[in-house]
């Protein structure tokens, strides 16, 4: 019985683990949301401009998110192409995958197309405050 019970247990503070890191990855929806969850965010967002019948981003999408899962202080926002034509024109993006960071409402970096994860990593330090990475 007390085996179980540690299972059931050691299964919940997963799952409540993984809910509070998918809170940090999110779709969105419409020019409202975006307002909302990326320009007046706390924290800083990555923003993954990407296509269904997109290759790349069947890639970049999953290293997008290993690389800020386990970060706290940046957030990564989803946004279907096809489903968002005015956040699309908005941005000028031209070709999919297209990530955009914003920080404190401002277009900080971005890059097109499928790169290494090097450059990625560079994006996201720009993003994050100063000492952040450093602290060990």
């Amino acid at each position: 019985m007390l085996h179980k019970m540690q299972n059931v247990l050691h299964l919940s503070i997963r799952a409540i683990s993984l809910l509070s890191r998918s809170n940090k990855k999110f779709q969105i929806a419409d020019n409202t949301e975006f307002v909302t969850k990326v320009m007046n965010s706390n924290v800083p967002v990555i923003v993954n401009f990407h296509a269904e019948w997109c290759d790349p981003c069947k890639i970049l999408t999953p290293k997008l998110e290993e690389l800020v899962g386990p970060m706290e202080d940046v957030n990564l926002a989803i946004i279907d192409v096809e489903q968002n034509p005015e956040l699309v024109h908005t941005f000028e993006v031209k070709a999919v995958p297209a990530v955009i960071a914003v920080a404190n409402g401002l277009v900080v970096d971005k890059f097109i197309g499928l790169v290494e994860a090097s450059m990625i990593e560079n994006l996201i330090k720009k993003l994050r405050k100063p000492g952040v990475d450093e602290k060990s």
